[in-house]
């Protein structure tokens, strides 16, 4: 008898080239989201479009059991070229599913389509295709649209494509597993003048340089050494390459900071104050500070890592990590997991070929992590709502 999810990838392999070649940026997943809405109807499953705009949720009911489930895959694509040559390369300039978000897509898709075909669970589980997870709020979005006051769940699982692992590899790991991502901007204040004569106004540019150096310090002298944390400034703006003979009244500094505890975050976004407007007290300038919390940490709950931790071990094998380290990146998957009880996997993607890692012109999803990927999900399914509990 042949094994009905193989009878599938073929399907499951064209639709994710598909959706491939067909990128869309978050909140502009129009494409996507109906294909996702057709291919869920076609099941037999229950669907539910315009939880953060494009965001689709589809539900899967079967049985009398009380508990309920919460499957998530994001769904767009990066502002970015493809430099590699495919027969499904982005047919979008500019844009590219640089991430994999097409691969989680169709794994759910495939989890899905076999889910509603064997009905081999008691109780209920939503299928969540997230729109915008690239920094542009998604999941937020749908949290605050009222996800889960309609779709509460008992638990929610995230998955993510990971190279470097084997495509029979999968991690899963209690705890952090992503970092809060979270932005800052400084603007110092100064008084421009005559760059022959900088004893008549006061220079926000050497003050900049200051802050910069110091900034470094917080990381490595004012947060605990044991906890991991980054700031990083990555756009400095001052004055005019057309007249370098003028100090400009402003400089403008942004970055990025990210930690994996609530503690640590707090005391980032105090220290960049701290650190802003001593500079700028030194050099007798103002200081404007704004620190942006855009999402927070992923931490694996206990319980549903170990759930999901069985589940793996039943379709991997010995092909599991359960030690992984986590990532400095930021995932919003961590909305969800605020509202229920989260576990965040790693699922790999093979060999990162010519360098090719997320956010890379010559990334691409690996195929043949399609039949594991859809394997852990069902199973996931079957074993959290196992019909005999």
């Amino acid at each position: 008898m042949t094994d009905p999810l193989e009878d599938d990838i073929p399907f499951l392999t064209e639709l994710r080239r598909d959706l491939h070649a067909h990128p869309e940026l978050g909140f502009e997943e129009t494409r996507t989201s109906g294909i996702v809405a057709r291919l869920l109807e076609e099941a037999g499953i229950a669907v539910h479009r315009g939880f953060g705009e494009t965001g689709v949720v589809g539900t899967l009911q079967v049985g009398n059991g009380t508990r309920t489930i919460g499957l998530r895959a994001d769904m767009d694509a990066l502002a970015m070229p493809e430099t590699v040559d495919r027969p499904y390369k982005s047919t979008v300039p500019g844009k590219m599913h640089a991430c994999g978000h097409d691969g989680h897509t169709t794994l759910l898709l495939g989890a899905a389509r076999a889910l509603a075909k064997s009905r081999n669970f008691s109780g209920t589980v939503h299928f969540i295709f997230q729109p915008a997870e690239e920094g542009r709020g998604g999941a937020k979005r749908m949290v605050e649209d009222g996800l889960f006051d309609r779709f509460a769940c008992d638990a929610v699982y995230g998955l993510h494509n990971m190279p470097g692992l084997d495509t029979d590899e999968i991690a899963v790991v209690e705890g952090p597993q992503l970092a809060s991502s979270d932005s800052w901007l400084v603007t110092l204040r100064g008084t421009g003048t005559h760059g022959a004569k900088p004893h008549l106004g006061r220079d926000p540019i050497t003050a900049a340089g200051t802050f910069l150096s110091s900034l470094q310090s917080i990381v490595g002298r004012v947060v605990d050494p044991l906890q991991p944390a980054v700031v990083s400034a990555c756009s400095v703006q001052a004055g005019d390459s057309k007249a370098l003979n003028v100090i400009p009244d402003i400089v403008e500094i942004g970055g990025t900071a990210r930690a994996y505890s609530k503690d640590v975050r707090d005391q980032l976004e105090k220290e960049i104050g701290r650190v802003a407007e001593g500079t700028a007290a030194m050099f007798g300038i103002q200081a404007d500070y704004k620190y942006i919390r855009r999402i927070p940490p992923v931490i694996n709950d206990p319980d549903a890592t170990a759930r999901a931790l069985a589940v793996a071990r039943d379709v991997f094998g010995d092909k599991v990590r359960t030690s992984f380290p986590p990532s400095t990146a930021g995932d919003d998957f961590a909305f969800f997991a605020d509202k229920a009880p989260g576990c965040y996997v790693w699922l790999g993607n093979g060999p990162a070929r010519d360098g090719a890692l997320h956010h890379n012109t010559a990334y691409d999803f690996n195929d043949d992590a399609i039949g594991f990927g859809v394997r852990f999900w069902t199973r996931l399914v079957e074993r959290e709502l196992a019909a005999d509990v």
